[in-house]
């Protein structure tokens, strides 16, 4: 008897569901564009309207300039969340990729005009784009295996070099776009490549067909849903008092710091007194206990972006104008040099991974939250060479390349050590039926700490990069230090939700960590 033909969704490549493939591709493309953009961001804006070899800029102060970095690549996250909600609610994961995919096209075409207003709706589009697109395709990425599924670590692991790859090329590339043909140049090559991952996305539709199709709601009780969330509030004295404290605060910030910040403080009202419901809807006092200690962990989460994004403002512009950039004649552009992040990524996330999976088999330490404390103390250890580099500026009025490659490498080790292990751990102590929300939330938390970049970055004109830097590193481990300190009473009260763990070896335990990012 003839074997039965198999469906384009059930083909293979290399032992992974070809399906795979076209999102890596697909994700690879946008990151592409992302760090591209983010890369050319606020040295553009910081440029003289008379521009450079580069071209005119738009001639901001650097405090100018970090402020809108901030802003922007806070949206960017934050906007995952209604972009989660919407594709939960709405049209499914499947459509909501591809319309943020369009969007990002059309939002990078924008970019290539030289109007003020182009810029700015530019990034609109952009930001828009990034939220439909980042928190679906990976749940896309996961919908392609069943249950018990043994490909799938390895399968997120392919997914995740995708998206550093993505970051590589494009910090390697865009400088010299840019050198030779000017800012509007390097916008549109972002824009280009993002065609090619809608094209690319278009194309493997039929190995995609299984997974991130909508499911209208079936109105089973276990269903979230935030408006009954929201109503329940007003039955609830406790929290609908905590939630008119903040949001008078809220009032207050927009009277006294403008719109912005007063949008900003009414979108975290809204979330916080969500999360307050969800907290009293709760029916044990393990899930309670595991939800404080999961909110308590994205205090880490934002502290260490907040610190790890000056890559892309203040160390960025250290780097522009501070930097002996001549390597053997040839001065290497500003852009490359965040390139050295993703690159060590891919050189070193195994043997991370790999190190924390051997310190678990040997019975020591090696719980997420002392992972994530111990990423905040490297990576804060990190900026100790901004400090030399900074010290060496104010003796001979440059500073060497090295201490900007030390400082990427501690901040990349540092990043492996908490970012996967953050999202693994919302899968382990969210409740099931939130474990979507928690991911927008932290991601959410993820954008806060790009706005607490920008701030950081904005106050250096004020206090010099050289106290900026060193405040960075005293607070970052007075932070991850303190974490370590009430470690065991974090883990009594998640509960053995990691304690019955199984230790994977060889190779399932290198790439692990990896795949849950």
């Amino acid at each position: 008897m003839a074997a039965k033909a198999l469906q384009p969704h059930q083909k293979e490549l290399f032992g992974q569901p070809i399906g795979l493939y076209i999102l890596f591709l697909t994700e690879m493309w946008e990151r592409f564009s992302y760090y591209g953009m983010r890369a050319l961001l606020v040295l553009y804006m910081t440029t003289q309207t008379t521009g450079d070899a580069r071209g005119a800029g738009l001639a901001w102060t650097d405090q100018e300039a970090l402020a809108l970095y901030g802003w922007y690549t806070m949206l960017v996250y934050v906007m995952s969340i209604p972009g989660g909600m919407i594709a939960d609610k709405l049209i499914g994961q499947k459509k909501a990729v591809l319309y943020g995919a369009v969007i990002l096209c059309i939002g990078h075409a924008v970019l290539v005009l030289t109007d003020i207003w182009a810029f700015y709706t530019g990034l609109g589009l952009v930001i828009l784009g990034v939220g439909l697109l980042k928190p679906n395709i990976s749940t896309m990425v996961g919908g392609l295996y069943k249950a018990g599924d043994i490909r799938r670590d390895k399968g997120f692991s392919i997914f995740y070099i995708g998206i550093n790859l993505g970051s590589l090329l494009a910090t390697m590339i865009v400088g010299g776009v840019v050198a030779k043909w000017g800012w509007h140049a390097g916008f549109g090559l972002a824009g280009v490549v993002m065609v090619l991952g809608l094209i690319n996305y278009i194309a493997g539709q039929k190995y995609l067909s299984q997974v991130g199709n909508f499911i209208p709601s079936t109105n089973d009780k276990n269903e979230v849903s935030y408006g009954q969330l929201y109503s329940e509030l007003f039955s609830s004295p406790k929290q609908l008092m905590f939630a008119g404290v903040l949001l008078a605060a809220s009032l207050f910030g927009w009277y006294a710091m403008g719109w912005g910040y007063g949008l900003l403080f009414l979108f975290l009202t809204a979330i916080a007194s969500l999360l307050m419901m969800i907290y009293k809807d709760l029916d044990t006092q393990v899930y309670k206990d595991r939800f404080v200690v999961l909110l308590l962990s994205f205090i880490m989460v934002i502290i260490f972006w907040g610190a790890f994004e000056q890559a892309g403002g203040l160390i960025n512009l250290y780097t522009d104008t501070k930097t002996d950039r001549v390597l053997f004649g040839w001065e290497i552009p500003t852009v490359m040099f965040q390139s050295l992040n993703a690159g060590f990524i891919i050189l070193l996330a195994t043997t991370v991974a790999g190190i924390w999976a051997k310190r678990k088999l040997k019975g020591r330490e090696a719980s997420s939250i002392f992972k994530m404390a111990a990423g905040i103390i490297i990576m804060g250890f990190g900026f100790l060479f901004m400090v030399f580099a900074a010290m060496e500026f104010e003796k001979s009025g440059t500073s060497s390349m090295i201490w900007l490659v030390l400082a990427y490498l501690f901040h990349t080790i540092g990043e492996l050590c908490i970012s996967p292990v953050a999202l693994s751990f919302i899968t382990k102590l969210a409740p099931v039926k939130y474990a979507s929300l928690m991911m927008g939330v932290y991601f959410a938390a993820t954008g806060l700490g790009n706005k607490v970049a920008g701030v950081i970055g904005e106050s250096a004109s004020e206090f010099g990069e050289l106290n900026i830097f060193a405040g960075i590193v005293i607070f970052t481990v007075v932070i991850g230090v303190l974490f370590i300190i009430i470690l065991k009473p974090l883990k009594r009260l998640t509960h053995g939700a990691e304690e019955s763990e199984r230790v994977l070896k060889n190779e399932e335990a290198e790439g692990f960590e990896l795949a849950e990012n």
